[in-house]
């Protein structure tokens, strides 16, 4: 029976999770003994405040953690307090909980400084519960906001940067609460996710509020008019960064009267008047950088601008179609300026901010080289999830390059979205699988694969979730996937896999499902994936169907191997996997628990995982339960799963018991839609195949309306899918009863067909040994057809079976060994019409029986079938061989054979394909006379 283990690829890049599932270790080693708090000369506890090495920014001051520490008490402030910096939220509460010393400890106003919740539910609860340890907060990065109460109640008065997105109902009236109680805001950024409802009123309530304002940037407004603009000019005279992203409509001459402005972007902002931009910019005292990507921008402003600003140093012009196809302009004019567009080289103008001249030495950093660093990264972002036409030169050109050069970042915003962006850009949705490799090896070639590595292992948990999700589309391609093993990368996403943050485990699992499917599964299993990956299934909640998906399929890619197999159900796998496809609603994640039983079982030659599986309480019954899915990859490995499962004989008999025959019939009758997927297809024929290896429930198939659907699947295109129909039907035909069905429902001209024209060698011998089965005269007791017409069936599938034999035998050939059967000649003739592919059928005592039957039958054609059959079944050094010459010599059928290959009524062919028989049952003779009989039931 051809069982096959079945590997899919998850090629989705996008997170689609809900909040963060929260998880607080409260496990606690020891720590009775309290630290030794660092005491000032009058006295007073400094735990409050920061270590020396951190206030004066000499980091190599910093004290090292000596592993050979015995005792915490030891320990001095600057050095826990620098153990607490390395920690992320999570860790630093559970650390704190541990004692007195260490919560007063972890509540240093220093370790709140910043504080990034977009991995969290950022509501009025998570608010309060933050509040005693914000009042010196500084900075804020949230995703989402469920009330403007929510920033108020964290009550840090003395905020100065607010960075959010994905707020779509932030009004005006919310905005202006938040802003009424953070007066020293010096940045306020809302960026993607904001819809349409803050209006210019909010901009003047931030210009007055707000008169320490340095950057402002905001996405997707309407309209921003020139008395907010001019608001902002008068109150906020520090203001050098502004940013109006997305929007519909700016006054172009009210920012012209903003004369602190530095930098000014306007990317993707539809209704412009550039020739007034051009005019009341170019004005600006100060202006060094602007940015007008995804513009409409055209030559003759940016001309302007350059030539008449004298501060202008950089414009970013990145996919502005206008500016882009006007052949004649020449930016190389502007002498000491630079331009970033397509058509430019974009690289080296980059690297003229970057590096010292004629050298790779880095440059200092400045404000200039930040600000264009930050928007480079959202741009390109933003290329990348939009996936754009018309920009794949320039990915091929420059984008591995860029990507990884951001990456390396001293801004820790820009490192994240550059990383996000590289995920997008190796794998976008409509590459080709030229274009996909081709970046992929840039990626390697250029040295990415540390660069990801170096972010994987950071502390902090937003490098490591991007990081991971790039190396796992990265691992789509099995040169990158073998360059990431080699390195060293399946053991940090194990790593990250067993992070207690949801997002983190969840892309370390989609990277190791991906390597999974080459060679690094060895690696995996090795260093313990098969633990790390169930812990993911006992640990999590099933509410998080992607992480569960994920961790699913890249244990069904390990179980395709046989030792991670008996790994896999050592520790539980099966029970596992059952009560994954049970209780999670997320259809992917049953998909891939499904897969994966299916793959367990598929090693029942070498290990007893088939069996166990069948008695995992619920197993089978979940199994033939997924069969009705109205999910199509969930049907179709709920099938491939009882394909293998059948193969084991008490399986069998159970799935039967538990209405599995039936379901399965329903399945493959499903599969005549013609929306139905070739795999689902497939998979559904196995299903009857391995089932109908018992002759009782072949009568059950075919009377509850089986074969139609399988002849139906018999005249597919697929080779694969009309291969598995025919085998499912050769099992079927055993029984005269179902032979006349096959008749009746045309089956003789798709076999036929099938038999003279198939892809496939083993398709072809199927419908061969059918018809065969078909036409041997047991069928002619329950014919309810006329004599005549069943004789004209019987003529064409006679017909079919010979001219399938011809094809093994040239006249030549035949002749040469007709003369002559020396061993020699019978070896030649064995190596031209061996099928390799037979080798994995293994028949019972009845079917062969029925074959040495057939060499007595009065057609020749069906002596020169059986005899071909027989010899296939018996070729030395195949998987089943000894098995079949077993059955033969027990019952004494190689004296039948000898009686046979002398008949002078037998077929030429009969003859040759006989004595070949006879000369591989003297093969076996040794071991047969030793062994003992084994037999199975049809």
């Amino acid at each position: 029976m051809n069982r096959k283990v079945r590997q899919r690829v998850d090629e989705d890049g996008k997170d689609k999770s809900r909040k963060v599932r929260q998880r607080v270790d409260e496990d606690g080693s020891d720590m009775s003994r309290r630290v030794r708090q660092r005491v000032d000369e009058d006295g007073k506890d400094k735990v409050g405040g920061a270590p020396s090495y951190l206030l004066t920014g000499d980091e190599d001051a910093a004290p090292k953690v000596q592993e050979s520490s015995k005792d915490w008490s030891s320990l001095t402030y600057d050095l826990m307090l620098h153990v607490f910096t390395l920690l992320d939220n999570r860790d630093r509460a559970s650390l704190a909980s541990t004692c007195t010393t260490l919560r007063s400890l972890g509540a240093s106003p220093y370790l709140w400084s910043s504080l990034d919740l977009r991995a969290h539910r950022f509501d009025d609860s998570a608010a309060a519960s933050l509040a005693d340890r914000c009042a010196d907060l500084e900075k804020v990065r949230f995703d989402g906001l469920d009330s403007a109460a929510a920033l108020v109640n964290l009550k840090a008065r003395k905020l100065r940067e607010i960075t959010g997105e994905s707020c779509e109902n932030l009004t005006d009236a919310t905005l202006s609460m938040i802003i009424a109680r953070h007066e020293a805001l010096e940045s306020l950024e809302l960026g993607r996710g904001f819809g349409d409802r803050i209006t210019s009123q909010a901009i003047k309530i931030i210009a007055i509020c707000c008169p320490k304002l340095k950057k402002l940037r905001i996405s997707r407004m309407i309209d921003v008019s020139a008395e907010a603009i001019l608001s902002l000019a008068e109150h906020c005279p520090l203001l050098s960064d502004v940013g109006f992203l997305d929007c519909l409509n700016i006054n172009e001459e009210a920012l012209g009267k903003v004369i602190s402005l530095r930098y000014l972007t306007v990317t993707r902002t539809l209704n412009m008047d550039w020739r007034a931009a051009a005019e009341s910019w170019g004005k600006l005292p100060n202006l060094t950088g602007l940015d007008v990507s995804r513009t409409g921008v055209d030559h003759g402003t940016v001309s302007r601008l350059l030539t008449s600003s004298k501060s202008l140093k950089v414009v970013c012009a990145l996919n502005c179609p206008v500016l882009e196809h006007d052949a004649d302009f020449n930016p190389g004019r502007f002498e000491g300026k630079l331009l970033i567009a397509k058509f430019n080289d974009t690289l080296n103008g980059i690297a003229s901010l970057f590096f010292e001249d004629n050298s790779s030495k880095m440059m200092p950093e400045d404000d200039t080289r930040r600000w264009l660093e930050g928007n480079l990264s959202r741009t390109l972002l933003s290329l990348t999830e939009s996936n754009l036409l018309g920009l794949n030169g320039f990915w091929q050109k420059d984008g591995a390059k860029l990507f990884l050069r951001l990456m390396q970042s001293s801004q820790e915003e820009v490192q994240e979205r550059a990383t996000r962006g590289l995920a997008s850009f190796i794998h976008l949705s409509d590459d080709s699988d030229s274009i996909y490799r081709e970046r992929a090896d840039s990626v390697v070639r250029h040295g990415g694969i540390p660069i990801l590595f170096k972010l994987a292992e950071s502390w902090k948990e937003s490098f490591q979730s991007e990081a991971a999700k790039a190396i796992a589309n990265l691992s789509l391609n099995a040169d990158a996937a073998k360059a990431v093993s080699e390195e060293g990368g399946v053991s940090v996403l194990l790593g990250l896999a067993k992070s207690k943050n949801r997002l983190v485990a969840q892309e370390a699992a989609g990277a190791i499902w991906n390597l999974s499917l080459g060679d690094a599964y060895k690696a995996i299993s090795r260093d313990g994936g098969v633990n790390v990956l169930m812990d993911l299934l006992f640990r999590w909640s099933y509410e998080y169907g992607e992480l569960m998906e994920r961790a699913a399929g890249a244990l069904a890619n390990l179980a395709g191997d046989d030792k991670c197999s008996m790994d896999i159900a050592k520790a539980g796998g099966a029970n596992a996997l059952v009560t994954l496809a049970r209780n999670c609603e997320y259809e992917g994640a049953r998909e891939h628990a499904v897969r994966g039983l299916a793959n367990l079982a598929a090693h029942d030659d070498s290990n007893n995982n088939n069996a166990a599986i069948g008695e995992v309480p619920r197993a089978l019954e979940t199994i033939i339960q997924l069969t009705r899915s109205r999910h199509g990859g969930v049907k179709q490995e709920a099938a491939g799963a009882l394909w293998n499962l059948a193969y084991d004989e008490n399986n069998r008999e159970l799935i039967a018991e538990l209405g599995g025959v039936e379901a399965s019939v329903a399945l493959a009758n499903s599969c005549m839609n013609n929306n139905t997927s070739r795999d689902l297809q497939k998979s559904a024929a196995g299903a009857l195949w391995s089932l109908s290896n018992s002759e009782d429930h072949s009568i059950v198939i075919g009377r509850e309306g089986g074969i139609p659907p399988l002849v139906a699947l018999a005249r597919s295109q697929y080779e694969d899918v009309h291969e598995v129909a025919a085998g499912a039907l050769w099992n079927l035909s055993f029984n005269h009863v179902n032979a006349l069905r096959i008749v009746e429902e045309e089956g003789v001209l798709a076999l036929g067909r099938m038999c003279t024209s198939s892809p496939s060698k083993m398709a072809r011998f199927l419908a061969a040994l059918t018809l065969a089965y078909i036409f041997d005269r047991r069928m002619d007791e329950s014919v309810r057809a006329s004599p005549k017409h069943l004789a004209n069936v019987r003529r064409s599938g006679l017909k079919y079976i010979e001219s399938y034999i011809n094809t093994f035998m040239d006249p030549q050939t035949l002749a040469t060994a007709a003369s002559s059967y020396t061993s020699s000649m019978l070896a030649k003739v064995l190596k031209r019409v061996r099928i390799p592919e037979v080798d994995i059928l293994r028949c019972s005592d009845k079917e062969i029986e029925r074959f040495v039957t057939m060499l007595r039958n009065p057609s020749p054609v069906l002596k020169k079938i059986a005899a071909f059959a027989l010899l296939q079944f018996t070729v030395p050094e195949t998987s089943h061989a000894e098995h079949h010459a077993s059955l033969m010599h027990d019952t004494g059928y190689p004296k039948l054979l000898r009686i046979a290959a002398a008949a002078t009524s037998m077929p030429h062919e009969a003859k040759i394909f006989a004595k070949i028989v006879l000369r591989n049952l003297e093969h076996h003779q040794p071991e047969c006379s030793k062994g003992k009989r084994v037999s199975t039931s049809k």
